[in-house]
């Protein structure tokens, strides 16, 4: 009896030590399937993600649909920088989920950029996830109507400020009686869609229709045809 039930527990046991061999030899195999998100799709479902929510201040998200195919890839400062240092062309889209504006030409750009095959956007986002700024410097007024630095951005944004240059709007404050005060240097705004050329900044457009008052104006068919006209002539290059 006691030789059977021996013969049992070595049965068992071999058996254990097969089904794990072979457990381990499907993971080698890569039997078992792992999910990587592209950037393509986080981008989407970043944008998407606001949709029916509300801002801080208790403002409804624009709903966007980001298509599933856009070109974007996702860059920091640094590899901004890197690639104008390498001379590469390229373009790169400053921008944030949370921006209004950015909200409203998004679907824009991607469909006139995916018609005219543009095969990449690096795209670097300038706000946080809690909705805070993080890449660029942030000023405000003080009692006296001077401009006070609020928040400091990124260590590379003064580089990103001087390798944009020429394409960059200088950076302003309007105070309460609607005069317009410099700050002093120029400034990435949101939405920025720039084309580097052999590493040199060429044309910045944001997108925007002089027709489209507030970023949460409707965007009428005449609006969405500016929209049009603009990224036609931007990511047309032939």
């Amino acid at each position: 009896m006691k030789k059977i039930l021996s013969l049992l527990l070595i049965v068992i046991f071999l058996l254990g030590l097969t089904f794990g061999c072979t457990k381990k030899e499907e993971e080698k195999k890569g039997n078992i399937e792992y999910t990587v998100q592209t950037d393509a799709e986080k981008f989407k479902d970043d944008y998407e993600s606001l949709n029916g929510t509300k801002n801080n201040s208790g403002l409804e998200h624009r709903t966007v649909t980001i298509p599933a195919d856009n070109p974007i890839e996702y860059a920091t400062a640094t590899d901004i920088l890197t690639k104008m240092e390498n001379k590469e062309t390229f373009y790169v889209y400053f921008g944030s989920r949370y921006c209004p504006w950015c909200r409203s030409v998004i679907e824009k750009a991607l469909e006139i950029a995916n018609k005219y095959n543009v095969e990449k956007i690096y795209y670097v986002d300038a706000w946080s996830d809690d909705h805070v700024e993080a890449l660029r410097d942030t000023y405000e007024l003080n009692d006296k109507n001077k401009p006070v630095l609020k928040s400091e951005g990124a260590k590379e944004y003064q580089d990103l400020l001087k390798a944009f240059d020429k394409v960059l709007s200088k950076y302003t404050l309007t105070t309460k009686k609607g005069k317009t005060v410099k700050v002093g240097e120029k400034r990435i705004f949101l939405p920025n869609f720039i084309y580097v050329e052999e590493g040199k900044a060429i044309e910045l457009v944001e997108g925007q229709s002089d027709k489209q008052k507030g970023s949460r104006d409707e965007l009428t068919d005449e609006i969405l045809a500016d929209e049009e006209k603009t990224f036609t002539k931007f990511f047309n290059r032939k």
